[in-house]
């Protein structure tokens, strides 16, 4: 699996047709969801992307018509000085799903390999010993009953930009923009090979990533639903 291989020009141009397939897709997502809530079955879907790659549109769209009683979306930022009292795993243990539950984390455990790795602030026995880590702790909830999809939101330098210049201008969105994603761009290639090392070493058949091309937001949008619909199922 490598970042190079994902073709980002990939769109949808029919407007009637992604409308109705999204509909489609967010129904069939909530019929799932709520057979999983009555099997008492649980499943994780892991968000990770470049910023302003989509990654909250596409949560939005998948949780759109679920029951809010069967589901938890988990925005993963800094961690607290409670937490950093602790392994690094030890806030997500808590979040990991119940019975009965769907949980989505926008952004995880990742930011050990990528964030972390890239800005110093895990050195590198600690981020290179993270991917064993990573695959033990996904290996249990999936040998425990969890179905777990990861999705890695992929767009190009130019598109990014793009939305960074076009959240400057919108003060309902400027909030979303702050020094962090500027300093991360700078870093674009640091990030890359993360990226892909991440990729490599944690691309398992229980626990898969997929690269969704991302510069066509509805195409990101429809991909994501797809595959947890297809998860799900399962």
């Amino acid at each position: 699996m490598s970042l190079r291989d994902v073709d980002l020009s990939v769109a949808v141009e029919d407007d009637e047709a992604y409308e109705k397939e999204l509909e489609t897709l967010q129904e069939r997502a909530f019929e799932l969801q709520i057979q999983t809530f009555l099997a008492k079955r649980r499943a994780v879907l892991v968000f990770e992307g470049w910023d302003a790659s989509g990654k909250g549109g596409a949560i939005r769209r998948l949780t759109s018509l679920m029951d809010p009683r069967g589901y938890k979306v988990w925005p993963i930022g800094a961690p607290s000085e409670e937490e950093k009292r602790h392994h690094y795993l030890w806030r997500f243990w808590s979040r990991t799903p119940g019975s009965g539950e769907v949980c989505v984390f926008d952004r995880s455990w990742y930011g050990r390999v990528l964030v972390e790795r890239v800005e110093g602030f895990a050195r590198p026995a600690e981020w290179r010993r993270a991917y064993t880590e990573i695959n033990a702790f996904e290996r249990t909830l999936t040998d425990d009953g969890v179905r777990m999809a990861k999705f890695f939101i992929h767009i190009d330098k130019k598109t990014q930009l793009q939305r960074f210049r076009a959240r400057e201008k919108d003060p309902t969105r400027r909030y979303k923009l702050g020094p962090d994603d500027w300093r991360n761009r700078s870093k674009w290639k640091q990030y890359e090979g993360a990226i892909q090392d991440m990729l490599d070493h944690t691309h398992r058949p229980d626990a898969p990533w997929h690269v969704v091309s991302g510069n066509d937001k509805r195409h990101a949008r429809l991909e994501v639903l797809r595959r947890c619909v297809k998860l799900l199922e399962e």
